[in-house]
């Protein structure tokens, strides 16, 4: 598995995977502006197309709080629907984990998946995450109804590298 930064031609095939009804069901609906403004060119976040065997597969991303008292950064993937379920995504992880930790200095990392997104929270939880709280219409969901989040944290010394 390789993590490397996204590329304008990555485009056609994030908006793709993001297309597929088990992707969009969590991300919503993306079009090639969105995909271009949020995964190619964002301006406060930090972007890895997942390869796998040369394929492009996914995408983590991450973003920095840069304020001393509060330095954390949360972080987000998503996998094509066909490559999930085979551990890709916890390596995904488990690398931008070691990559933020080490080389970035951060002591914790917070994701916030849908609460409904059960097979998401098992993998991140095998990863060390935990359960911080639910957090109440977190997010407007591609239904247009707002939807709860979990926030979850993990802390350096509780990153697992085997799930």
């Amino acid at each position: 598995m390789l993590l490397r930064p996204v590329r304008i031609a990555d485009a056609e095939p994030l908006l793709r995977i993001l297309g597929e009804p088990e992707v969009a069901r969590w991300w919503g609906a993306y079009d090639a502006e969105r995909v271009r403004r949020d995964l190619i060119e964002p301006p406060d976040e930090f972007v890895y197309a997942i390869e796998s065997a040369g394929e492009l597969v996914g995408a983590v991303q991450y973003y920095e709080e840069p304020t001393p008292e509060y330095r954390h950064a949360g972080v987000d993937i998503f996998l094509t629907t066909e490559r999930q379920g085979q551990g890709l995504g916890s390596e995904a992880l488990r690398l931008l984990a070691r990559h933020l930790f080490g080389e970035r200095g951060h002591h914790r990392l917070t994701i916030d998946p849908a609460a409904a997104n059960e097979r998401a929270i098992r993998a991140y939880e095998r990863l060390g995450f935990r359960p911080v709280g639910v957090m109440r219409e977190y997010e407007r969901g591609p239904d247009g109804t707002w939807h709860d989040c979990l926030l979850m944290d993990l802390l350096a010394k509780e990153l697992r590298d085997a799930g």
